[in-house]
């Protein structure tokens, strides 16, 4: 039986938590993109990272077989 390809492009995207959640960044393109109409507070919140969804971690965890 093949091994599983981990899916590089998703890999590179996520990182697990020390309690097994997963972590992922905000849309940073956003924060650029016609910024003048984002206030300092939205183009803020992009530098941080958020949790995965519920909904998602079940197919990021089937294309990165690791985390």
């Amino acid at each position: 039986m093949p091994k599983i390809r981990t899916r590089k492009a998703v890999a590179k995207r996520v990182k697990k938590t020390g309690s097994g959640k997963l972590k992922r960044m905000r849309e940073f393109s956003g924060c650029h993109h016609i910024r003048e109409k984002k206030s300092p507070k939205r183009t803020r919140k992009f530098r941080k990272t958020a949790l995965v969804s519920d909904a998602d971690e079940k197919m990021i965890r089937r294309c990165v077989p690791g985390l």
